[in-house]
């Protein structure tokens, strides 16, 4: 089978599945990049200019389309316009392709083409039912997905979008997020030994119970409300400890509010990809308060492949999937400080159960693996060419 896959970018969530899927007996592989952003792009809303410092283009073959768009970028709609992806579909003559969603015009662009050559088009988005939406936008969903061939959902929440959206079940086939477990493992694992030195190199002392709050310091992640929860609980400054990894607009706020609240504090600013099992291993517990606009968050695989548990308010998109409340983290409703307090003040008041938490956790977030989207990826192809493009 000759399978595109058409993506905005080397994504390091994504490459995982890539390789493998590159490796199945019977499928021969292509994916189609919009754009290779330069580390000024990479950087938005990170604070920082950076590339990934993991190889992202190895392991599958890889086509970089002529994106003519005015402004290049892959985080606005307009900033992937790649037309010459229909006379790619036309000559290339492949099998079924798979979609990123429809985050930037080139998605889109590439089911048009799909519907005009009769190919089979297998969307993977991140949508989900914890956002409002107003009666018009439901609208353009069902028309927009009334297109698709069939449906890769990362979770519970995407596939109940789908579903209310009027996608027929037997169109839907689990493709969960996640990250590579195996490298996230090996990789805490080999600094575990470390973990009283890596505490001491962000100035956090060895016998505080470390809250961790990973990713870009903006708005919808909501940082400010780990840090004034972290008040809220109390319990002096060698009680606990909250490490702050991330930069962005928010960085100067966070600062100022945890002097004036009088959390202990470390912010190490970025770090990389290679960086961030030091960060899972010198912490003991991961917090993520963001609102719907986190529709996944996939820090939280990365904790809990490392060994942690998690803290996440009920609007992250990844809440009903990864979190067993009292055996992988807590969930608490988005906002409400004083709940996200008492959580933090009951898991440190029992620090000895976050240990085997943690163990839970990575066993739970084991099945969310780029093994188990290789195999919901096969299923649908064989459901969408069987049935045809046309329906």
């Amino acid at each position: 089978m000759k399978l595109a896959v058409l993506t905005t970018h080397p994504i390091q969530y994504q490459v995982p599945w890539f390789r493998l899927l590159a490796r199945q007996p019977g499928i021969e592989l292509t994916v189609l990049f919009c754009h290779l952003p330069d580390a000024n792009q990479q950087g938005a809303g990170f604070g920082v200019e950076f590339q990934w410092d993991i190889p992202l283009l190895e392991g599958y073959a890889y086509r970089l389309l002529h994106n003519i768009a005015t402004t290049p970028s892959v985080a606005e709609f307009g900033g992937c316009d790649t037309p010459e992806i229909a006379t790619i579909l036309r000559d290339e003559r492949f099998d079924a392709v798979i979609v990123n969603g429809w985050v930037v015009k080139s998605c889109l662009q590439a089911l048009w083409a799909c519907r005009r050559y009769r190919v089979p088009c297998l969307v993977r988005g991140e949508s989900n039912t914890l956002r409002p939406r107003a009666w018009y936008k439901r609208w353009i969903h069902r028309v927009l997905l009334s297109q698709y061939s069939a449906f890769l959902a990362i979770g519970k929440s995407n596939r109940e979008f789908y579903l209310q959206n009027g996608v027929d079940e037997s169109r839907i086939f689990m493709t969960p997020y996640g990250v590579d477990n195996a490298w996230f493992a090996a990789q805490a694992a080999c600094h575990r030994g470390n973990r009283p030195a890596l505490r001491r190199q962000w100035g956090i002392p060895e016998d505080a119970f470390v809250f961790l709050f990973s990713g870009k310091l903006i708005p919808k992640k909501r940082p400010q409300d780990v840090i004034r929860a972290m008040a809220v609980a109390g319990g002096g400054v060698r009680s606990r400890h909250l490490l702050m990894v991330g930069d962005g607009e928010l960085r100067a706020e966070c600062e100022r509010l945890a002097a004036e609240v009088g959390t202990a504090v470390t912010f190490s600013g970025f770090l990389n990809q290679s960086e961030m099992p030091k960060a899972y291993v010198a912490a003991d517990c991961l917090v993520l308060p963001s609102d719907n606009g986190e529709t996944w968050g996939l820090v939280v695989n990365e904790a809990m492949a490392c060994g942690l548990p998690a803290i996440v308010s009920d609007q992250v998109g990844c809440h009903s999937d990864l979190i067993l409340p009292g055996r992988t983290g807590f969930i608490f409703p988005c906002g409400d400080v004083k709940a996200l307090a008492e959580c933090v003040a009951g898991i440190t008041k029992e620090r000895g159960k976050s240990e085997p938490m943690g163990q839970d956790a990575r066993i739970h977030v084991a099945a969310y693996s780029p093994d188990a989207v290789v195999r919901g990826v096969l299923e649908a192809l064989c459901y969408a060419t069987e049935t045809g493009a046309s329906e």
